[in-house]
């Protein structure tokens, strides 16, 4: 398939409705993040597009804020003052595999002025199976090797995976 090709193929993707959908807002201390996450059934797996504002945005050249981002298991935007969103319990796994490998494990969004816009491609999961489950950005970059989550700090948001 040729570049051209490509490109009409994904904004034809993104012109039909996504078969998932995950509004995301922050927490009480992080009221400004609202974002979408969009799931697309295709051919090689599951295609994912999120749109996200009003992130945390440090002062300073060198510093470009990376945020980590997972599926967590439970479908839930609850929890308490210390982790707003405790009840969405850990990363999604459904082949019980080490982290970084978990099916909810994603690719890190990248703040730019407060902004973060991510497309990627997984086989990792169906659309099936994550609907009804959490999706969450924390306040650190994922380190990819500590246990079980990553040391991804604070849960900044949430959004629940819903049919779309």
């Amino acid at each position: 398939m040729n570049k051209e090709m490509l490109f009409v193929s994904f904004s034809n993707l993104f012109r039909r409705r996504p078969d998932a959908v995950a509004i995301i807002n922050g927490s009480e201390d992080h009221p400004t993040i609202r974002g979408v996450a969009r799931f697309y059934t295709v051919s090689s797996g599951v295609m994912v597009r999120t749109e996200v504002k009003g992130l945390p945005s440090p002062d300073g050249k060198c510093a470009s804020p990376v945020f980590a981002y997972h599926i967590h298991a439970q479908g839930s935007c609850s929890g308490n003052k210390k982790d707003p969103f405790a009840n969405s319990m850990g990363h999604y796994d459904k082949n019980q595999c080490p982290h970084p490998y978990h099916s909810g494990d994603l690719c890190p969004l990248f703040g730019v002025k407060g902004r973060a816009i991510s497309v990627f491609l997984t086989d990792r999961f169906t659309v099936s199976d994550i609907l009804g489950k959490s999706i969450i950005i924390h306040a650190s970059p994922d380190d990819f090797t500590s246990q079980p989550s990553g040391n991804s700090g604070t849960r900044l948001a949430c959004g629940l995976i819903v049919k779309g």
